[in-house]
């Protein structure tokens, strides 16, 4: 069983995104670490990109700050082989298209394979187009992780045939970014996707509450909160460890009750 599977085998997961190297390297070890200490049960490491097109406002600052920083794609890589000694849960990147053609898509997978990671996803890359990435992907043993979004309708069957990992259901139109609600109906696509395959899926975009967390984990098999964190760590700079690790906790609570 791979690790991505453990973290929905035995209860809903949990998934946090955090933007690595915003504020920095060293915050950005630390607030990991407080958040799978306190329950999330898969970490998505945002590799900063200078033209995000699935971000809203809040991602988007953080990859600025980040590349400002002088965040490069070997220094998450090093971050992530640091993390990898004493974390198990499983870890992805998200990033775009362009970060792993710039790098070289083989040198890319080959890296982040050793690094530890286990999947990947790439909000830019429609399903018809997967293709160029998913042979150097699969060599390493990398999952390219699926998106399906309100808009997909009649390709949902086609996309979570093929799916690997888990499937990344994007709860409504538009960018990343908090939602005081969420309106789309999340079970009609989760049946779907059920009718389809036996991966998990799990929802994001716009969840900032325990209370949206659980609802949607009912819905599907898990939650993942990625805005929400990069506003802590917004607020609390170099000092969000701390307050990002008593958020998850809350978060992962109302998720694993469910």
């Amino acid at each position: 069983m791979s690790r991505i599977e453990e973290a929905f085998q035995n209860h809903k997961a949990f998934i946090a995104f955090i933007t690595v190297g915003d504020p920095d390297l060293e915050t950005t070890e630390k607030v990991v670490h407080a958040a799978v200490e306190n329950g999330a049960d898969l970490i998505e490491l945002g590799i900063p990109f200078s033209d995000p097109t699935a971000e809203g406002p809040v991602i988007m600052e953080a990859d600025e700050v980040a590349l400002k920083a002088g965040t490069t794609t070997d220094k998450v890589f090093e971050l992530t082989k640091k993390l990898r000694k004493t974390i198990t849960v499983p870890m992805v990147y998200m990033t775009y298209a362009n970060v792993v053609f710039s790098y070289g898509c083989e040198r890319f997978a080959q890296k982040a394979a050793d690094a530890g990671i286990d999947g990947l996803i790439l909000p830019d890359v429609p399903y018809e187009e997967k293709e160029e990435f998913t042979e150097g992907f699969d060599r390493y043993g990398l999952d390219l992780i699926s998106m399906i979004a309100p808009t997909s309708e009649d390709r949902i069957a086609m996309i979570a045939k093929e799916a690997k990992g888990f499937i990344y259901m994007v709860s409504s139109l538009g960018v990343t970014g908090t939602r005081s609600e969420i309106t789309t109906d999340i079970s009609a696509m989760t049946d779907l996707v059920k009718k389809n395959t036996e991966i998990p899926c799990a929802v994001g975009f716009g969840i900032s509450t325990p209370e949206q967390a659980a609802k949607m984990a009912e819905l599907s098999d898990g939650a993942i909160v990625g805005s929400a964190i990069i506003k802590i760590i917004a607020k609390y700079g170099k000092e969000a460890a701390g307050p990002v690790g008593e958020y998850v906790k809350e978060m992962a609570d109302a998720v694993h009750g469910v």
